[in-house]
């Protein structure tokens, strides 16, 4: 299973308290858009998304279809595909993609600990 480029999507409470902070460990805001609350910032190939007011927890994000430097991978698992694997292995799901598209689409599944997992495909 290819889950694509991951990061971890952050939700801050002062997007610029937080951009300050970790370009201070050395990341680079890498695309977002600061006006609407969201960034995302890289350093090497580690990637954090910070968006202020979107989400009340922080979420492990992965994209398939894409690598590090969201540049598209000819070769990857769709969302879908992924996603019917999980539930074939009875795997919980908080919210699905329609199998019936194609695309960008999303699901998300909880861990054992009710930390969020997001498999957010956007090609």
């Amino acid at each position: 299973m290819k889950l694509g480029a991951f990061s971890v999507s952050l939700a801050v409470k002062d997007i610029k308290a937080s951009k300050t902070f970790y370009e201070t460990l050395g990341f680079s805001v890498f695309g977002g858009d600061l006006e609407q609350n969201y960034l995302i910032m890289k350093n090497g190939e580690s990637l954090i998304g910070l968006f202020q007011g979107m989400f009340e927890n922080n979420i492990l994000t992965f994209n398939p279809g894409w690598d590090q430097n969201a540049n598209t991978l000819e070769n990857f698992d769709d969302v879908r595909t992924i996603q019917k694997a999980l539930k074939a292995k009875n795997i919980k799901f908080e919210h699905e993609a329609d199998h019936s598209t194609s695309g960008p689409a999303s699901f998300a599944v909880l861990d054992p600990d009710g930390n969020a997992i997001l498999i957010d495909q956007h090609i």
